[in-house]
């Protein structure tokens, strides 16, 4: 079993960035869960969405404490929150971020990193606001790029079955980001 803990603001599409990836999953013939854990329900209010997947039925049902991977919607949750809390040693963490992996220098000595300007990019397509963009499409183009455990076709097709307003647009960011992927240089000392 694989689990992945998002991380993320209201607003940005953490949630459905899971459900996304869920679907996508389940299209390739996983089995899947996804969940979102609330705080205050508002706009730049931090949220967490988990997700697990596996080849047979998951029969956890309980919060992902210890993942295998992160996906980090917005990198100011990185300084504000202990958001690697629980990660697996040489765990990974794909970060929205314009910096390059090697900006974080704290994060590249235990785990692998890797960053993508999914604003920039959601921003380019018209996603959300130039002040708010809405990045889960993006970031999980270069999750797909990046993890080698779910396909871009899948996250594409799952897009368009999942997002209702701007579906091509939110395709075209996911494809955009896959190419834009930075992984960090510097190797893992867990």
């Amino acid at each position: 079993m694989r689990e992945i803990r998002f991380h993320g603001r209201g607003g940005q599409g953490t949630v459905v960035a899971s459900q996304i990836l869920a679907a996508a999953l389940f299209r390739e013939g996983k089995q899947v869960q996804s969940f979102p854990a609330f705080g205050v329900e508002r706009r730049g209010a931090p949220v967490t969405a988990f997700l697990r997947m596996a080849d047979s039925p998951i029969l956890l049902r309980c919060e992902i404490r210890e993942p295998d991977d992160l996906v980090v919607l917005d990198p100011t949750l990185i300084t504000a929150t202990d958001v690697t809390a629980g990660l697996k040693p040489g765990g990974t963490i794909l970060i929205n971020s314009a910096s390059s992996p090697d900006h974080y220098t704290d994060l590249t000595r235990r785990f692998r990193v890797a960053t993508v300007d999914a604003s920039d990019i959601a921003t380019g397509h018209g996603l959300g606001s130039r002040t708010q963009p809405i990045v889960n499409t993006a970031i999980l183009g270069a999750l797909a790029a990046w993890s080698g455990w779910v396909a871009l076709e899948s996250i594409c097709a799952a897009i368009l079955e999942e997002v209702p307003k701007r579906p091509e647009a939110n395709v075209a960011a996911a494809r955009e980001a896959a190419a834009a992927l930075r992984r960090a240089a510097v190797a893992v000392h867990a």
